[in-house]
Parts: structure tokens; sequence; C-alpha cells
């Protein structure tokens, strides 16, 4: 089975979670690539999906919303999870998740999302984007919890596998 997890990252923190989920996923024996939702135009090939991306000002990046958009049928006819990244501090700020969210599990037939702490270094970022983090109070630092992250990446791995299961029990009857 071969794993597409598709990540839009504006300064990285989201690209490494995406990369962190795909080791666990390939750990497990899958065939996993790790792409920009920019550099997918197709799904040939891939029989699941994991699409995340960065949250800013309570949105989705534009690319993995466009990855949506172009693929949105090939996305509903496979296995689809769903994650978010982006709040930081202690506690986690802003909390829930970004409000299109739940229309995407819907649009997409999605079997779950999760949204993961994210990471904020100052210094990566444009004026705008400081402007922001001052205004909302941000918190600097990295708040990326790994073994959560990797737990949810291995629930992925026993539904994959439970569907490899189904699928060789139904070519045997």
């Amino acid at each position: 089975m071969k794993v597409l997890v598709a990540v839009a990252s504006r300064h990285g923190s989201t690209r490494e979670i995406g990369e962190a989920i795909g080791e666990v996923i390939a750990g497990a024996g899958f065939v996993v690539d790790v792409h920009d939702p920019d550099d997918v135009e197709s799904l040939e090939g891939y029989d699941a999906v994991v699409l995340g991306s960065s949250v800013y000002v309570g949105r989705w990046a534009a690319s993995a919303r466009a990855m949506v958009d172009r693929l949105a049928a090939g996305l509903s006819s496979r296995p689809v999870w769903l994650f978010s990244s982006g709040p930081v501090g202690v506690p986690a700020v802003p909390a829930g998740d970004p409000e299109e969210v739940g229309p995407l599990m819907t649009r997409l037939g999605a079997r779950g999302h999760r949204t993961f702490a994210g990471a904020l270094d100052r210094g990566g970022l444009g004026m705008a984007e400081r402007a922001v983090v001052a205004l909302v109070k941000a918190e600097h630092g990295d708040f990326r919890r790994w073994e959560d992250i990797q737990d949810w990446a291995q629930q992925i791995v026993e539904e994959l596998s439970a569907e490899i299961e189904r699928r060789r029990r139904s070519a045997v009857r």
C-alpha cells in the first residue's frame, strides 16, 4: 500500500510533523511519499492520503485548500486523514480546530483529523507575521509533542493494516 503525506508548511515545522508521520507509516512497511500539496498533480498510485496544513489566522494554507479543490474526487475515494498545526503556548492558543476542518472532513469523508501544537520562531517571520504574533501575544517556542504525533500516526497504521486485511478477506471469498 502506498501512502501520500501532503503537507503545507510556511516555515517548516508543519513539514517536520508530516515527515514524522511518514516515518511511522513507512516503519510499518508502507511505501510513503511526502510532498508539498502544490507538487501533487494526481493521486494515481496512492492508496491513502494524509493531508496536513499549518494554520495561520485560523485558516489552512492556500496550497492545502487548493489541493482539496483540485483532487476532491480522488481524495474522497481513498482513506484520508487530515491534520493541522499551529497553536502555540501553554495552554495552546488558539484552542480548537480551524473552522474549515468540519466541512473538509465531510467533503472528503476523512477518517480523522488532529490538531497538533506548532512551533514559533519569531526570527523567521516576515513583518506582517510579526505584527499578527504581537497582536495575539503568541508565545515563542517549540510546542510540538512528538509522542502525540507518533501515536496518531500509529493509529493510521492500524487502520491501514485493518483495511489491507479486509481487502485480503474479500479477495479470498
